[in-house]
């Protein structure tokens, strides 16, 4: 008996660890009374979580995370697209920031620009110089050896669909494939996944008069859409599922898709409470280690927006998406496979006989 319940306690940790290492979680650094680089990866560290996403190769935060163990996303920010579609501008910043670092700095991915959009919005000017500078950075990852441990990919939102429901019929819009068919052809040339925000807050927000906000906090008691043979229960599923089905439909059917963001705001907008951010990233959590109804099974790479809430950022509402308060309390318990944080009770074992 002692030894089944060994085992029975051993695969219990396991599945709780499995979702819980899906998740990272995303450092951002636009506030002013925000703790130092090195007292941020300790605060990772102490809490479980093994993935960080950081939005430029920001010296301090790399030197911190030295010997950590920590897997970094590292970004490109949208301000270097153009210097980086030279080849040896490229060369030159993987040197600095990747080769400098390596194997100290366990880098996972590297992001080449966020939410570039070829046809509106500030971006458009830059779509120009993704896939360029893409190619030189993987170009020089490969020349040092590395293309085995670290991918080179972008960073999209969903405002690139034209159709998302249902999500069998996700499709991209068609004034932007010209853009991002050749990055998805590079992507599936090179086995590197598609990077994807994915707020269902957002998408609640926009729609709420047809939504459900149980349906957006993953807490819907049933299938909300059925889409043939596949049921949903959370808008999360609906929307990754419907970019799931665009991709295939621009020749990725093998592409892998990571979320590079995902979260909900405490305060500051349309149903923003401590409450709901809570329900959301703790259910998000236990969600992803199980897969869509398209790819069932299939731990979802998932990054949780953000560490910290940052008074820098505009507007109001996007400075509260912090798991964390800028003093490194945390704003609600919250568990990524040790203790919860924010939870002070004492861990409770249940027992069972065989």
């Amino acid at each position: 008996m002692a030894a089944r319940l060994y085992l029975f306690v051993l695969f219990m940790a396991g599945s709780q660890l499995t979702g819980a290492q899906s998740v990272g979680v995303c450092y951002g650094m636009m506030g002013n009374n925000l703790p130092k680089a090195t007292e941020v990866v300790e605060l990772y560290k102490s809490n479980n979580i093994t993935r960080m996403r950081i939005y430029d190769p920001n010296q301090a935060a790399l030197q911190a995370l030295k010997s950590s163990g920590i897997e970094v996303l590292l970004g490109v920010p949208n301000s270097d697209l153009q210097a980086l579609a030279s080849s040896s501008n490229a060369n030159s910043w993987v040197q600095k920031n990747v080769k400098s670092f390596w194997p100290d700095v366990k880098f996972r991915y590297i992001s080449v620009g966020n939410e570039v959009s070829p046809n509106t919005g500030a971006t458009s000017n830059l779509a120009q110089f993704v896939l360029p500078a893409m190619r030189n950075i993987h170009n020089a990852i490969s020349s040092a050896g590395l293309n085995d441990h670290i991918k080179v990919s972008t960073v999209i939102d969903l405002s690139l669909l034209g159709n998302s429901f249902p999500p069998s019929q996700g499709a991209f819009r068609g004034d932007i494939r010209g853009y991002l068919d050749p990055i998805i052809d590079f992507l599936v040339e090179t086995k590197a996944p598609l990077l994807a925000n994915i707020y269902p807050y957002f998408s609640y927000v926009g729609n709420s008069g047809e939504l459900s906000l149980k349906y957006a906090l993953f807490t819907a008691p049933g299938v909300v859409v059925q889409d043939g043979q596949k049921g949903y229960r959370n808008l999360f599923d609906a929307m990754l599922d419907a970019l799931y089905s665009a991709v295939e439909k621009a020749s990725g059917a093998q592409l892998q898709i990571v979320v590079s963001e995902s979260g909900w705001p405490s305060e500051g907008g349309t149903k923003t409470s401590i409450d709901n951010a809570k329900t959301y990233s703790s259910n998000l959590i236990r969600h992803v280690k199980g897969g869509t109804p398209k790819k069932l099974g299939k731990a979802i790479e998932t990054y949780l927006f953000a560490m910290f809430d940052e008074n820098q950022k505009q507007p109001e509402l996007e400075k509260h998406f912090g798991l964390f308060y800028p003093n490194q309390k945390p704003k609600y318990p919250l568990s990524f496979g040790g203790e919860t944080i924010g939870d002070d009770s004492t861990p409770k074992i249940c027992m069972f006989t065989f």
